[in-house]
C-alpha cells in the first residue's frame, strides 16, 4: 500500500475505532483490562464484611486493630504503544507490508482512546528510542501520533525491544495498558515483558506474512538480512528446505504464544492479509469473555 493510499485509509479511521468501541467497549469499557481501576484513597478501621486482602497490616500492627485500606476508582486510563520501526518491518507479501499493518493498527487503538476519553502515547523504536510521545488526550494527539507512523525516518535499522521496554518501564508512573505492536524478530527480551506486566496490563501484537509459512521464492535465492545486512543463500527449490522453513516458524510462533501465557500478557497475531478491524473486535471480545 502507498502513502496516498495509507493515508485515505486513516482519514475513516474514526469511523471504524467508534464501530470497534461500541461493540466491544461500550459500557463495559474497564473489563476488558486488567486490574481493579482503583487508586489507593485512605484507611480506615476495618468493619464486618470487608475484604481481609485489603487489610493494611502495617497500621493494623501499629494501632493493634485491623485496618482497611480504601481505594477510589480511576477515571482514566493511559493506553501507550510501543511501536516497532525496524527495517524488517518494511517487507511483506500480503495486501499491505508490516509496516502498513503496523500502522492501521497503532491508529485503530489510538482512535479508540479519544472515543474513551483516555490519554495515548507511545515510543518508537528500532536499536535506538527513534521518538518518544508522553501521553495526552485528544483528536491533536492521535493525529500526531498517525503523523508520526507514516512519516518518521527512523536512524537505526535494528531493533532493541528490550530497551524499549525498560524506558516504558522507568517513565510510566501510572499503570497503563500498554501494547507492544512488533514482528518480534528480536532479540530475548522475556524478562523485560515480564517486569512489564507486573506493573502494567501488557498486549503483544504480533505482525506476521503469508511468507512465514510458505518460503516465497524457488531455485537458488540470495538473501540479505535488512537489519543486520548479513547475506545468505539458501536452496528455495528444496522440498526438505521449505519443510524445514516452515517447521522453524510454526515453532517460534507457538513459542512465543507459550512465553507470552506464562507472563499473563494477552497475544494477537496480525496476518500482512487480516482484515485488522475484525482482528481486532475478535481479540477483544475473547479478552472480555476471560475478565
Amino acid at each position: 500500500m502507498d502513502t496516498f493510499s495509507l493515508f485515505s485509509r486513516i482519514k475513516n479511521l474514526p469511523l471504524a475505532s467508534a464501530k470497534l468501541v461500541e461493540s466491544l467497549l461500550s459500557g463495559n469499557y474497564r473489563s476488558v483490562f486488567r486490574g481493579p481501576g482503583l487508586e489507593f484513597d485512605e484507611v480506615r478501621e476495618y468493619a464486618e464484611g470487608d475484604d481481609s486482602r485489603f487489610i493494611d497490616w502495617n497500621v493494623t500492627s501499629r494501632l493493634g486493630v485491623p485496618y482497611m485500606k480504601t481505594f477510589r476508582e480511576e477515571r482514566e486510563m493511559i493506553l501507550f504503544l510501543l511501536i516497532d520501526v525496524s527495517a524488517s518491518l518494511q517487507s511483506g507479501t500480503g495486501r499491505l507490508s508490516k509496516q502498513d499493518m503496523v500502522t492501521v493498527i497503532s491508529s485503530l487503538l489510538a482512535f479508540s482512546s479519544v472515543h474513551n476519553n483516555d490519554r495515548v502515547g507511545a515510543v518508537f523504536f528500532s536499536d535506538r528510542i527513534e521518538k518518544w510521545v508522553p501521553p495526552r488526550k485528544g483528536k491533536k494527539q492521535v493525529f500526531r501520533l498517525v503523523e508520526d507512523m507514516v512519516h518518521l525516518p527512523p536512524e537505526g535499522k535494528g531493533s532493541d525491544l528490550a530497551h524499549a521496554i525498560r524506558t516504558v518501564y522507568e517513565s510510566l508512573n501510572r499503570r497503563g495498558i500498554c501494547v507492544i505492536i512488533s514482528d518480534f524478530r528480536v532479540n530475548p527480551s522475556w524478562r523485560e515483558m515480564s517486569l512489564l506486566a507486573k506493573k502494567h496490563d501488557v498486549i503483544a501484537v504480533k505482525i506476521s506474512d503469508p511468507s512465514e509459512k510458505i518460503f516465497p521464492f524457488t531455485g537458488l535465492v540470495h538473501l540479505r538480512d535488512p537489519e543486520t545486512g548479513q547475506r545468505l543463500t539458501v536452496p528455495g527449490g528444496s522440498k526438505k528446505y521449505r519443510r524445514e522453513y516452515r517447521a522453524f516458524w510454526d515453532a517460534y510462533h507457538l513459542f512465543w504464544q507459550r512465553e507470552c501465557r506464562r507472563r499473563r500478557i494477552d497475544a494477537l497475531t496480525l496476518s500482512t492479509n487480516d482484515d485488522p478491524v475484525a482482528k481486532l473486535v475478535h481479540f477483544f471480545q475473547q479478552r472480555r469473555r476471560r475478565r
